[in-house]
Parts: C-alpha cells; sequence; structure tokens
C-alpha cells in the first residue's frame, strides 16, 4: 500500500506543479492550466490548448523531461502493485481451497459475529481445525486472514456453500446466526446433508428452541436462559464457579469434555483403575454406555467397552491430547 500511496503522491504533486507553472507564466484559465498539465504529463498530446509563450513552452519542455520520468516510474509501481494484489488474491484462493478440500472431521461455524467469534477463537485456542461461513467477505477477510483461519464465503443456508465447507466430512456444526428463521434454515439443510451429523444452534427464545429441536438440531442453546443459569449458580455454588473457570499458574485451563471410545482402542478390556488415565492428568467422572446405561461416578473396576463414553476433567493440554490421541 505504501508505494501506491507514493507513486500517486508524485503524480498529483507533479500535475499542481504544471498547473500552478502554466498559470503563473501564461495567466491561463485554471482548468485550461490543469488540462494543459495533465495531457502533458501523459505525453497525450492533443495541443496546445494553452497558446504558449517563449517562456512557457521552456517550462513545458522541462515539465516533460522532468515529469516523463516520474510518470513511468510510478505508473510501473501502480501496475506492478496492481498485478501482485490480484496474485497474491489468486494464491491465497488457491491455498484456501486446498486447505479445504483436505479438512476432516472438523467444526463448520455458521455466522461470524460476537457468538461466532468467541466460538471460533475457543476452537483455535485448543488447536481444533474448523472453518467459519458468512456472507460479509470483509469481516471474513479482517477477522480470519490475520488469524489463519479457514471461511468460505457465503450464504450458510445454500446447500452448495455448505459442500463447500466439507460438511459430509465434518465433526459438527454450530449455527449462530443472527436471526431464528436463519438458524432454522440451517439445521433443516445441513441436516438433510448429513443425518448422523451434531449440530449445535442458536435460539433468542423458548418457541424457537423447540423448533430448532424438531428441525433436527442436536442441541439448541438460548444466551438468554443459559446466561440466567450461570447466574444463578454463580449465587448459590461461587466457589464451584470458580474452581470450572480456574486457571493455574502455568497458564493452562482446566477442561470438562467427553471421549468415545472406538473398537480399537487400547483402553477396551481394561478396567479403570488399569488405566493410565490419573497418570496423564484426566480424571473420569463417569461412563456412559453404548447401551445408555451411566456409571456416575464409574467404579475403578468398571470395565471399558467399546462404544463407551468417557466424560473427562483435567488440564486443557491433557484433554486435548486425549482427544487428539489415535489409540482413544
Amino acid at each position: 500500500m505504501r508505494p501506491l500511496v507514493s507513486s500517486v503522491g508524485m503524480l498529483l504533486a507533479l500535475t499542481v506543479v504544471g498547473t500552478l507553472g502554466l498559470r503563473v507564466i501564461e495567466h491561463a484559465p485554471w482548468l485550461d492550466c490543469l488540462f494543459m498539465a495533465v495531457i502533458s504529463l501523459t505525453t497525450v498530446g492533443y495541443g496546445e490548448i494553452v497558446p504558449l509563450s517563449p517562456a512557457g513552452r521552456w517550462f513545458v519542455m522541462a515539465y516533460l523531461f522532468a515529469g516523463l520520468g516520474v510518470f513511468t516510474y510510478a505508473a510501473t509501481r501502480i501496475g506492478q502493485w496492481i498485478i501482485s494484489a490480484e496474485m497474491r488474491e489468486f494464491w491465497e484462493g488457491r491455498r484456501m481451497e486446498k486447505n479445504l478440500g483436505q479438512l476432516h472431521d472438523h467444526y463448520i461455524i455458521c455466522g461470524l459475529g460476537r457468538m461466532g467469534s468467541t466460538i471460533a477463537n475457543y476452537l483455535h485456542d485448543r488447536s481444533q481445525p474448523f472453518v467459519v461461513i458468512d456472507r460479509d467477505a470483509e469481516r471474513l477477510h479482517s477477522l480470519c486472514d490475520q488469524r489463519g483461519w479457514l471461511y468460505v464465503i457465503g450464504d450458510a443456508t445454500n446447500d452448495d456453500v455448505l459442500r463447500h465447507a466439507g460438511i459430509e466430512r465434518a465433526h459438527a456444526l454450530t449455527t449462530v446466526l443472527s436471526t431464528d428463521a436463519d438458524n432454522i434454515y440451517v439445521v433443516l439443510t445441513a441436516r438433510m446433508l448429513k443425518s448422523a451429523l451434531p449440530i449445535i444452534a442458536r435460539a433468542s427464545d423458548d418457541k424457537a428452541v423447540q423448533k430448532m429441536q424438531h428441525a433436527g438440531a442436536t442441541r439448541v442453546v438460548s444466551p438468554f436462559s443459559t446466561g440466567a443459569v450461570k447466574m444463578a449458580r454463580f449465587m448459590l455454588h461461587p466457589s464451584i464457579e470458580d474452581f470450572l473457570e480456574v486457571t493455574d499458574e502455568t497458564g493452562i485451563d482446566l477442561e470438562l469434555a467427553d471421549l468415545q471410545l472406538h473398537e480399537h482402542s487400547r483402553y477396551i478390556g481394561k478396567r479403570l483403575s488399569e488405566t493410565d488415565l490419573r497418570e496423564k492428568g484426566v480424571m473420569i467422572l463417569g461412563v456412559r454406555r453404548a447401551d445408555g446405561q451411566r456409571l456416575i461416578p464409574p467404579p475403578g473396576d468398571a470395565e471399558l467397552r467399546a462404544g463407551d463414553c468417557l466424560f473427562v476433567f483435567g488440564s486443557t493440554v491433557a484433554v486435548n491430547e486425549m482427544i487428539n490421541a489415535a489409540d482413544v
């Protein structure tokens, strides 16, 4: 941007000098002097719009010698900047498409408002793959480019846009668009494209919650209700809330998450007391069997089975390592 500004500044300065010089020497109208300066600087040369005296001719010759080199230099710099900007945009688009095509088990965020930005920051801090969908291209460029976030410019209610974001390969989707109608439509569209996809939607009131649940949302969050419940918890159990939000001296947050045990997990067939989860800094708060049975709290002799869901609590680093581990 700086070369562009300096080049344009030089051209404007030369135009002003030429206009003032012709005005002072020939006393011609300002518009004629400006026109004469411009056609001389650009070497168009329609003829002497302003009749030139000998002094005026000497001035124009000096003006041409000085201005031609500066004009050529400035025009070249501007052209290079335009071409390089287009090339940067082209290669950035190619890189974005390549990375989008490689995404797998990622998260899709529909809407980059205040809630969408918070969700994106949360996933980014935990090194989780995600892609953002929004119609505001300027907002996407300003927020995502500098952070290295992947994004798709478009309407999240459109089937092709969701496919472009890799919904068939996605791990989960959340929609936090500005209106309940848009969020409901995204839920319907996403559910049609991938029936088993976990979908978390935002709703503004209880009626919208029910509609989104009927539309196929796995979970529906009402910021007002959730915020009210949290405020009530602060009143009733302030120490517990402080504990859940605590950050230790090393700056590592505590995390509560669920881990699904696949059939090839090395923990299958082991009792909880025989695993190394505690040594890894992870505490097992509960186990949900594939048939729906819940063990809360789980006994130490509980045998882990394929399809079990473990509710774990520990540092963010330890929990993320467990989530990303191939043997869980």
